[in-house]
């Protein structure tokens, strides 16, 4: 058995839990918001079941290639949404979020994306793996719901002047991104840059190489950084705090992605 129908099966959930959500808007609230929450948890232990028939069919941990990291990064974003609506409540950004997840297991389901077990590399062969991508991914995650919500932050700016309604909304989402950011920032420190460091110390007998990987994961530290020093410290929210957010997730997503593609080093191999 593989991993592939039980992803197929949370993808066409994923997009019920979306448009579900959207229907929201426009029917009964209550009773679609219920039958969207029910759906993503079934949609996430579906998923989930994958991630461990994967894991136990390679023998090693879930993200070694890009296929394997962003199906874990799209587990990971649906572990963080769920949070999110459960201990705050997430009202209308609920189904955009969704819209992240969807694009996300669209790009897993691509053929493009080789989806064959290989032998790890040696460099892959340590523990530190599934401390350095696991923690580093779900960080990720977490910045990803503050980007989608400073989007919406933005795009609810245009017409929330003289709108009580409109103007608690927006400030809704930049609360959401605060706590987002709040939540993801520390992780993305431990797995992305200390745990990555001790990893390369013991790989490659350096903790800093200036490897375009190590530099873009440091870009994207410090404008999150930037972000929370000058709403703590300078008392910043709202547009300035939602630009930061966005271009830093941007900086994210170059690492994640552009990096891989463009740029050679020696995480060419993810």
């Amino acid at each position: 058995m593989n991993e592939f129908p039980l992803l197929l099966i949370s993808f066409i959930i994923y997009i019920l839990v979306m448009l579900s959500g959207f229907a929201s808007s426009f029917g009964s609230k209550a009773k679609w918001s219920r039958i969207s929450y029910s759906l993503a948890l079934a949609g996430f232990i579906v998923q989930s079941a994958g991630l461990l028939v994967r894991t136990i069919a390679s023998g090693h941990a879930p993200f070694t290639n890009m296929y394997e990291s962003i199906n874990f990064l799209s587990w990971s974003c649906v572990l963080v949404i769920i949070i999110f609506q459960r201990r705050f409540r997430l009202e209308k950004a609920w189904p955009y979020l969704w819209l992240l997840i969807v694009a996300l297991m669209a790009l897993v389901s691509s053929p493009l994306l080789p989806k064959n077990v290989t032998p790890l590399v040696p460099a892959l062969q340590s523990y530190w793996l599934w401390l350095h991508v696991s923690v580093t991914l779900l960080g990720e995650a977490f910045l990803a719901v503050a980007f989608v919500a400073s989007i919406l932050y933005l795009a609810a700016g245009r017409s929330s002047a003289g709108n009580s309604e409109a103007q608690k909304k927006q400030d809704n989402y930049d609360l959401i991104a605060y706590r987002a950011v709040a939540a993801g920032f520390p992780l993305f420190t431990l797995g992305a840059l200390v745990f990555g460091m001790i990893w390369a110390s013991q790989a490659w007998g350096r903790y800093w190489s200036w490897d375009p990987k190590e530099v873009w994961s440091l870009i994207t530290w410090l404008f999150y950084a930037l972000y929370l020093h000058t709403r703590l410290v300078m008392g910043w929210k709202g547009k300035r705090s939602a630009l930061i957010a966005i271009i830093g997730f941007l900086a994210a997503l170059f690492t994640f992605f552009g990096v891989n593609y463009l740029l050679s080093g020696l995480h060419s191999y993810v």
